[in-house]
């Protein structure tokens, strides 16, 4: 059974969402920066329970090379995917004119450059299999002027589920983005479970009920 892979498996929304696809009963498998990270995502997503396999690899979502071949080596252990979920972020606050060029080509080569190589590599596969879903986490509803670089990235987002969509949308490959206005923690409006169920529900959806963005407001 083809399952999930999650991308920027962290400790809140990303873990969160690979624990409700392994209750399910699906493969999960996990990318994050750093083997520390990527084990702890692992065996968060095992004890979630389901029965499913877990698998974990290590890299940079802007390491182009390195996220192509962890998606190779977790497609080859855990078969190719019916979701990828794409959850890695640079969220920092910054104003017009504080950053240099360089700084913001690094956080959008995080919040969006990654999300379209993790796509690319992948969505081509799913049409051709006639399904699939690629899931964006999304945020920043609005432009604000405190997050100049996340807001452009989150812009960013839009248009990439957007064009996912013209582009594989006809092949059957559902493309949606999880906008969270508001920060994510444990017991509150923004509880990364609660949020993890919008992650289920897209993928879920019948193809003529598909939504290409839900705002999580809490």
């Amino acid at each position: 059974m083809a399952g999930a892979v999650v991308i920027g498996a962290g400790p809140g929304i990303g873990q969160a969402v690979g624990r409700r696809f392994a209750r399910e009963g699906l493969p999960v498998g996990v990318v994050a920066r750093t083997d520390a990270t990527a084990g702890a995502a692992a065996e968060a997503v095992l004890r979630a329970g389901g029965g499913g396999a877990v698998a974990a690899r290590t890299a940079d979502s802007t390491d182009e090379v390195a996220l192509r071949a962890a998606l190779d080596g977790l497609a080859q252990e855990l078969g190719p995917p019916d979701v990828l979920v794409y959850n890695a972020a640079l969220i920092r606050p910054d104003t017009v004119g504080e950053l240099s060029a360089r700084e913001h080509l690094d956080a959008w080569a995080v919040n969006v450059v990654g999300a379209l190589t993790a796509a690319a590599h992948v969505a081509p596969g799913m049409a051709e299999r006639g399904r699939g879903t690629v899931l964006i986490t999304g945020g920043m509803p609005e432009p604000k002027p405190a997050y100049v670089s996340l807001s452009l990235g989150k812009a960013g987002v839009r248009a990439l589920v957007t064009l996912l969509d013209q582009t594989y949308g006809p092949s059957g490959v559902h493309a949606a983005s999880v906008t969270v206005d508001g920060p994510v923690a444990p017991g509150t409006a923004f509880d990364p479970d609660v949020i993890a169920e919008h992650y289920w529900r897209l993928h879920t959806q019948p193809r003529e009920a598909w939504e290409h963005e839900v705002v999580h407001r809490g």
